[in-house]
């Protein structure tokens, strides 16, 4: 069982970066692969970024590659969200999520445990 919590969400102007963490509960946090995916009003879920559980391979959005960087921290139980260039279009709820099969993160199918939510609002 895993339980994970984002934080760091807000507002910013456009242009800006944030910095989401997301603290994860349990003993086997670098047993899963790791994922940022968020959630505009109306719109569907969409991915953002996968990481692998040893960090060693990472995938991205099209449209943040190059201004969102995701990494972790292992030994602090805690993956994040680096996002930079920020634009008004990334006006989301961003969501972590966690499993055991990295396919499933990258594709959004199945995913055994996600957090709650935190907001980012990018103002024009």
């Amino acid at each position: 069982q895993v339980q994970l919590l984002e934080s760091g969400g807000g507002l910013v102007q456009a242009g800006g970066s944030l910095r989401l963490s997301c603290a994860a509960s349990g003993r086997t946090f670098s047993s899963y692969h790791m994922g940022w995916f968020r959630q505009a009003p109306g719109k569907e879920r969409e991915f953002v970024a996968a990481i692998s559980w040893s960090g060693g391979t990472t995938h991205y959005a099209d449209s943040v590659s190059g201004r969102f960087t995701i990494s972790r921290d292992n030994a602090k139980n805690t993956v994040y969200l680096q996002m930079n260039s920020l634009k008004p279009e990334d006006t989301a709820v961003y969501y972590c999520a966690a499993d055991f099969q990295y396919r499933s993160i990258v594709t959004l199918e199945r995913i055994d445990y996600w957090g709650q939510g935190t907001q980012v609002t990018v103002s024009s």
